[in-house]
């Protein structure tokens, strides 16, 4: 009897495995019936009915609200997806909070990338983008910061931006001074006579490292005869800063900048010094075009332009700094990689896309497919000394990883007066032969 009992439960778990496998299967096939019906895929590749999320990091400032406001518009194109955009950048620093996302794993799936150094630095993280759709129509120096050794492709250029000293016109007149400075002599010459007429020449930012530790800094490097070979020099030993003709002369543009400039330079930071340069409290600005809505925002009639920030007196001091300032890059471990490569691509070759480039973000486009238009004064100047071919390049992203806040601080105690300018250029040798 036992034995016949014990054959009866037996038969009982089996059927009744039988039977759970069976509900299992039809419910996975149920399951996977219903969400195909009616689903198929949105044009950006995620399923209409699906919400999907990205994340998305970046640093410039100047377009946070009218970034959020054309990802509105994305998103009222794509209403399966949704974009939360976190803007860290001005005063802090980009670099580091990025580095503490991924290092707590909060990873986000776009962010921004100078390339160069920083390219082979992240390039673990980064999707291959060489084989996106707009890439046939990104500028030959688009491309140059995020290409690697084998030729691929990992960022789309944010836009092309130039810097140096933007100039009030209005001021510079009423100064009596007709003609723009493009030599160090002349600039001095320009300062001098604003002085003399009530008015404070320069809005210096110094509180700020990458204004001094990288935009500025850059004018010695750039304007070597060779500047890549120059930092290669300094990478294996054959060229050193100490002793070189240009950053004996990089003194001087400090000296000047400061000495003609507002008060507490150390502490003003870059609001501060956008805003005294906008409200017409000084009349020259070392900054680049990102500045342009900012400046526009608080003085809409503001009739300005730019100058070089020259070393000397050589001709070939008058030229501007113009490059790539940074891309936009893709987290290759992206749940969502598809769609993060789709919205990158709408930016740039939808005309929403396009027309936020360029007349909101005041942008002149790194793509040939868009026109530049709806440039401001800024936009337009840059581009008077691109077509002139007037232009040196942006090379702290050639520098070694942390280098230019190093540097920066060293400025800074040069011009607060604790030391001296050799001392300067003794650290910055060292620092450069400490991180190399």
């Amino acid at each position: 009897m036992k034995r016949v009992l014990f054959i009866f439960i037996t038969m009982l778990f089996a059927v009744a495995i039988i039977a759970g496998c069976s509900s299992s299967n039809s419910s996975s096939n149920d399951d996977s019936t219903n969400s195909n019906e009616g689903s198929g895929e949105s044009e950006n590749g995620a399923d209409n009915d699906e919400k999907v999320t990205l994340d998305f990091f970046q640093f410039k400032v100047e377009i946070a609200d009218q970034l959020e406001a054309m990802i509105k518009e994305y998103e009222n194109e794509n209403p399966n997806v949704k974009i939360n955009l976190e803007t860290v950048g001005g005063g802090a620093d980009y670099g580091a909070a990025l580095k503490a996302k991924f290092a707590s794993g909060e990873e986000p799936d776009i962010f921004n990338n100078g390339g160069f150094k920083e390219l082979e630095l992240w390039k673990e993280h980064l999707a291959d983008l060489s084989n996106e759709p707009w890439t046939e129509n990104v500028l030959p120096i688009g491309k140059v910061p995020m290409t690697d050794t084998d030729g691929k492709l990992y960022g789309m250029p944010v836009n092309l931006e130039g810097y140096g000293f933007i100039y009030n016109k209005d001021l510079f007149e009423q100064a009596g001074i007709t003609q723009p400075p493009t030599t160090l002599t002349e600039l001095k010459e320009a300062a001098q006579k604003l002085e003399d007429n009530g008015i404070t020449a320069f809005s210096a930012g110094y509180g700020e490292w990458w204004i001094i530790g990288q935009h500025l800094l850059n004018i010695p490097f750039a304007q070597q005869d060779d500047p890549v070979a120059f930092i290669e020099g300094l990478y294996d030993g054959s060229e050193t800063i100490v002793g070189n003709e240009k950053f004996e002369q990089f003194q001087a543009v400090i000296d000047t900048e400061v000495g003609f400039g507002n008060d507490n330079p150390i502490t003003t930071d870059y609001n501060t010094q956008v805003t005294l340069f906008a409200s017409g409290e000084t009349a020259m600005l070392q900054q680049g075009n990102w500045t342009e809505n900012m400046i526009y925002e608080i003085n809409p009639d503001m009739n300005m332009a730019f100058l070089p920030i020259p070393l000397n007196d050589d001709a070939e001091a008058d030229r501007l700094p113009v490059g790539v300032p940074n891309n936009w890059v893709l987290n290759k471990d992206s749940e969502n990689l598809d769609e993060a490569k789709a919205f990158l691509n709408w930016m740039v070759s939808s005309e929403t896309g396009q027309r936020y480039i360029t007349e909101e973000f005041a942008f002149i486009p790194a793509f040939d497919n868009i026109e530049p238009v709806g440039l401001g004064a800024l936009g337009q100047s840059i581009l008077e000394y691109s077509k002139a071919e007037k232009t040196i390049p942006w090379t702290w992203f050639r520098w070694p990883d942390g280098a230019n806040q190093e540097f920066s601080a060293k400025i800074q105690e040069y011009a607060s007066g604790r030391i001296e300018y050799s001392d300067v250029v003794q650290s910055m040798q060292s620092i450069w032969d400490d991180m190399k």
